[in-house]
């Protein structure tokens, strides 16, 4: 299926969220900052993608290029050894495959020893029709245990769709667009070191996407209205509403709960449909999941 097809839906899918890194004393040295940001999961993700470093397919059109890097601690300094890193991303027609069994241009890798972590692919192009282009990039989901997942978007200096695009041309995405380095054998390299981060805060610009009119799917009379008031997301609700916390995997939960009390879920559908679930749990302990289609 052709990416041009899905356009409105790719305009949630490049939501930024960031989780800014700090300089600080751990008893022993000052650590330094090394700024995290990620994306919200957008509609084009496929779990269970074969483990496979090399994602070239022999015949097809595209320029070879190497992306690698390290998968880092916290600190900004100690590798994590066996993070599993995820890369998707468009062929040289920008066509992502969503079905087959081929997982074209889809793989799975782990971080060695040393946090090192490569695949081989071509690069991506931009995509779209008119005025209405995302820039050439890679989607990576990074998981680490003791951290929250961090599926972010990689560009490409060049692109002359980047100042267009609200994920490219936001302030967070700035260490995600790569320099491309020719090879000698014709091929192409990017770098990019990640840096994990225990919690996300998500960037209050853009999370104003999130907000908006929910309706119930099975009632359509009950809805929900999200909003954004003091930089972060809240559920209305009289008289004082809910503020959501980010706690990844496109997953916020209540604040000062535990996050199985109360969380809801984002999930973003083709053409730009939105939906979102919500779970929480009463005060005799029984399960309540619905599920809301943000009005159009």
């Amino acid at each position: 299926m052709e990416r041009r097809d899905f356009l409105k839906a790719t305009a949630l899918s490049a939501i930024a969220i960031s989780a800014s890194g700090f300089i600080g004393f751990n008893g022993k040295n000052y650590v330094g900052d090394c700024e995290t940001t990620t994306d919200v999961l957008g509609p084009f993700y496929r779990p269970d993608s074969p483990v496979r470093k090399n994602l070239v397919i022999k015949g097809e059109k595209g320029n070879p290029i190497e992306l690698s890097g390290k998968i880092l601690h916290n600190d900004c300094t100690t590798p994590y050894k066996n993070a599993k890193i995820e890369l998707w991303h468009c062929d040289g027609n920008g066509v992502y495959d969503n079905e087959s069994a081929n997982f074209r241009y889809r793989g799975t890798t782990y971080s060695d020893n040393q946090g090192n972590y490569s695949f081989k692919s071509i690069l991506p192009v931009p995509y779209g029709n008119g005025e209405n282009f995302r820039p050439a990039h890679f989607h990576l989901m990074i998981t680490a245990a003791g951290y929250q997942p961090l599926v972010t978007q990689l560009y490409f200096t060049g692109d002359p769709w980047l100042a267009k695009d609200s994920g490219s041309s936001s302030p967070t995405a700035k260490r995600r667009i790569l320099e491309v380095t020719n090879l000698k054998n014709g091929a192409k390299k990017v770098v990019y070191n990640v840096g994990m981060s225990k919690k996300l805060v998500v960037d209050p610009p853009i999370m104003g996407l999130l907000a908006g009119v929910y309706i119930d799917e099975k009632n359509v009379s009950n809805s929900k209205e999200l909003l954004i008031k003091d930089h972060q997301l809240w559920v209305k609700n009289e008289p004082f509403g809910i503020n959501l916390e980010y706690v990844g995997d496109n997953t916020f939960q209540k604040s000062g709960v535990p996050v199985e009390s109360y969380f809801v879920v984002f999930e973003m559908l083709h053409y730009g449909a939105l939906k979102m679930t919500t779970t929480s749990i009463d005060n005799k302990g029984k399960k309540r999941i619905t599920v809301w289609m943000r009005k159009q």
